[in-house]
């Protein structure tokens, strides 16, 4: 049975208004990575982490999926093989679009992780510095998001999926953040089929065998139909 594994980055959530590290007048325009970031940003000022990701929070549950979301619902719907989503946003579009093959390789804004216990829960709109954790009481709730310099979540299942993929695609990646940037050698090496689908050419566009840039609300849906008709 055919596998595509599709990587999703920053770019596919753009046009449901949610902007990237390099948006100018973003959330993260405004904050270094290494304050709010980072575990050591979260020790020094977790008050600041806390503001900065329940804005992003709020930015996020009032965001829509678009039609690129949309489209990769369909792929999944209609595909004969197996179809599944590895995603870096935190965003939760897809699973609001539908998808239920998502992989949050850096965790989703709607969770929450004890620092003492590692219970994770729903988190709520607003969290802050003494939040007690529901399950041992600590005060040591934080975001359930992968910081720099902490392990990503599922990757012993990202590279298996990755060896034993017949098609693998990116969606609206920079191709600057290993070991994302690197999935697409790995397909490759196994054989996949690698697309890079992207407003601009990414850092690891040569890596690929094919190319399709623009919008990601027109060009996904494009190819998702190229690929139901086989």
């Amino acid at each position: 049975m055919a596998s595509i594994v599709i990587l999703t980055g920053a770019g596919i959530s753009a046009e449901s208004g949610l902007g990237t590290f390099r948006d100018e007048g973003g959330l993260w325009s405004q904050h270094r990575i290494e304050d709010v970031a980072t575990p050591e940003g979260f020790a020094r000022n977790p008050d600041l982490v806390h503001r900065f990701y329940n804005a992003r929070r709020v930015q996020a549950a009032a965001a829509q999926p678009n039609a690129a979301h949309h489209a990769l619902v369909r792929l999944e719907a209609a595909y004969k093989g197996e179809v599944t989503i590895v995603t870096q946003n935190v965003d939760g579009l897809h699973a609001a679009a539908g998808s239920q093959r998502v992989l949050h390789m850096h965790g989703t804004l709607a969770g929450a992780l004890c620092g003492n216990c590692d219970h994770r829960w729903a988190a709520p709109p607003a969290m802050a510095p003494g939040h007690p954790c529901p399950a041992c009481a600590a005060p040591a709730a934080r975001p359930d998001v992968v910081w720099f310099g902490e392990m990503l979540y599922h990757m012993d299942e990202i590279w298996d999926l990755l060896r034993n993929a017949d098609v693998f695609a990116a969606i609206g990646t920079s191709g600057q953040v290993y070991p994302a940037a690197a999935f697409v050698q790995d397909a490759a090496r196994a054989g996949a089929h690698t697309v890079e689908i992207n407003l601009a050419p990414s850092a690891v566009v040569s890596d690929f065998a094919e190319t399709r840039f623009g919008p990601a609300s027109t060009v996904v849906p494009q190819w998702v139909d190229d690929m139901l008709r086989g």
